[in-house]
């Protein structure tokens, strides 16, 4: 027997999707989102602490600004899908009090970041932190929790993309593929899986080209943008669910946002670094009253 004749048996028919996306503990629900949610966001405060201390900040500053980061974070991704899908939630026959229901799902990505920075920015400012090497350090570790966070829309069975034979091809439930249009049966794009390796692969370019060229005044975050739009816009592409302001000149909303993301975040890093080349020596502002974070900054350690 030839390997092509074992490749059928070998590789995986289908992804199943869970048979259930709640579990309850007593009267407690449990929802595989938000486990996806939470998981992410405690990769991401972890990394970033490790990648902060690196850069000669102190241990806990991370997870003070998260207290900032984190609700401002989860309004704006809410925010960001409400009014992009604002059609789910308002109008005839529509509950506009299931726009708070965020448990169902619905995160936009580009509003959390957003209103996520600026709670990073508040957080820093009062804390004499300087913003730019703070982002810089947390910026992958966003792609991480991005990675992670995904996962909820398998378990949410949403946002997956078209139909597809290939052997990886993600089973939905009948209903779920009923009303989206296609027949019992149907596999789809693991758009979720996509990314959440795209994410993954990401972060090590980031973190590899931050260690080798020892990038600083937020051209890390602009990489981390332009790593993760270059495969959003494919993945975007794939997917079938319906986006308000769909199809805007043959393409889609976040395809169209990632491309204008990708061109400011490439023209800010050629920018950035001719005019501050290298990376900043010092984390804290000279006026914030305490010199015991301001030091030289040490070398990215092997754990980074």
């Amino acid at each position: 027997m030839v390997l092509p004749d074992l490749l059928p048996e070998l590789l995986p028919l289908t992804i199943p999707s869970p048979s259930q996306g709640v579990w309850y503990v007593g009267p407690v629900p449990i929802r595989g989102y938000a486990l996806s949610i939470i998981l992410g966001i405690v990769a991401a405060i972890w990394i970033g602490e490790r990648r902060w201390i690196a850069r000669g900040g102190r241990s806990g500053e991370v997870t003070d600004l998260a207290l900032w980061a984190v609700p401002f974070g989860l309004v704006g991704g809410r925010l960001y899908h409400v009014i992009t899908d604002y059609q789910l939630y308002f109008g005839e026959d529509k509950n506009p009090i299931t726009a708070l229901y965020v448990w169902r799902g619905g995160l936009g990505i580009w509003g959390a970041v957003a209103l996520g920075a600026l709670g990073v920015v508040i957080g820093a400012r009062r804390s004499g932190i300087k913003v730019l090497p703070m982002l810089d350090a947390l910026a992958p570790g966003v792609l991480v929790a991005q990675a992670l966070g995904r996962w909820g829309n398998w378990f949410n069975q949403e946002l997956f993309g078209r139909p597809t034979d290939l052997p990886w091809g993600l089973e939905v439930s009948p209903d779920t593929a009923l009303a989206a249009g296609f027949p019992v049966g149907t596999t789809f794009h693991p758009t979720f899986l996509y990314e959440c390796l795209w994410n993954l692969a990401a972060f090590l370019v980031v973190v590899w080209a931050d260690r080798r060229f020892r990038l600083g005044h937020g051209r890390v975050v602009a990489l981390y943008v332009m790593t993760y739009t270059l495969g959003r816009g494919w993945i975007e592409y794939l997917r079938i669910d319906d986006v308000q302001m769909d199809d805007i000149f043959g393409l889609r909303l976040n395809v169209w946002t990632s491309i204008v993301l990708f061109v400011v975040a490439a023209a800010y890093f050629l920018i950035s670094a001719r005019r501050h080349p290298g990376r900043e020596e010092v984390v804290r502002r000279a006026d914030a009253g305490d010199d015991r974070g301001v030091r030289e900054a040490e070398e990215p350690t092997a754990t980074e």
